[in-house]
């Protein structure tokens, strides 16, 4: 794992980085859901029928898992716990379409004692600041899970999005060091592979699997 350490703009982060704003989306619905089955289990009581109060039992359980949703996702999901903990991978910019923006990303999906399987993700994001959005322009990010499986399924992890070091800072001068920390070989293999974004996409997996064998020298581990 390769960890890049710097200070998170809390006010920059809220403002444009859109895993936060996914984070309290989720965390506005659960809140949500417990008032919903909250009131659900009250009213299930109040029925007062055998078959009520087994319902009652249903919703309570339903609402204690959507609290511990709403209040274990902001200390699980902080942005600064998620870029210290997060790979740093590098990123490209393959298209843009409108205001949207599609991020190439390279990332390693192997487990931390195994040798490394490296895969090409894809991100559509609609604001980058920090960078001037030219095709094949570098953009330095970190690899966070965008699931909530656990941190390993069999000899894969699960499914990763990318999240630009853009979004937690306006200082440049961070952005190019994570950027030069990053080994130029990998930057070559996404510049390459520009043309597999379409492909990348519109997989099951949102995700494709690279040969080993068909890898640079220096990322065969």
């Amino acid at each position: 794992m390769r960890h890049f350490e710097f200070v998170v703009d809390r006010d920059h982060a809220r403002a444009v980085n859109e895993v936060g704003r996914a984070i309290r989306r989720l965390r506005l619905l659960a809140f949500t859901a417990v008032v919903v089955l909250a009131l659900g289990t009250a009213g299930m009581i109040l029925l007062a029928h055998p078959y009520s109060y087994l319902l009652a039992v249903v919703f309570a359980m339903a609402t204690v898992t959507a609290l511990f949703v709403a209040v274990w996702t902001p200390h699980r999901s902080r942005i600064e716990k998620l870029y210290a903990e997060g790979d740093l991978v590098p990123a490209v910019i393959s298209g843009r379409q409108d205001e949207r923006i599609t991020l190439l990303a390279l990332v390693n999906l192997a487990k931390s004692d195994a040798g490394p399987r490296y895969a090409l993700i894809t991100r559509v994001v609609s604001d980058l600041p920090g960078h001037r959005g030219d095709t094949g322009e570098q953009v330095p990010a970190v690899a966070v899970r965008s699931d909530r499986a656990p941190r390993t399924v069999g000899d894969l992890r699960p499914a990763v999005t990318a999240m630009p070091i853009a979004w937690a800072t306006t200082d440049r001068a961070v952005i190019e060091r994570a950027r030069t920390l990053i080994h130029p070989a990998e930057w070559r293999l996404l510049a390459d592979n520009l043309r597999l974004a379409d492909k990348v996409g519109t997989a099951d997996a949102k995700r494709l699997l690279l040969d080993p064998r068909q890898l640079p020298e220096e990322l065969r581990g």
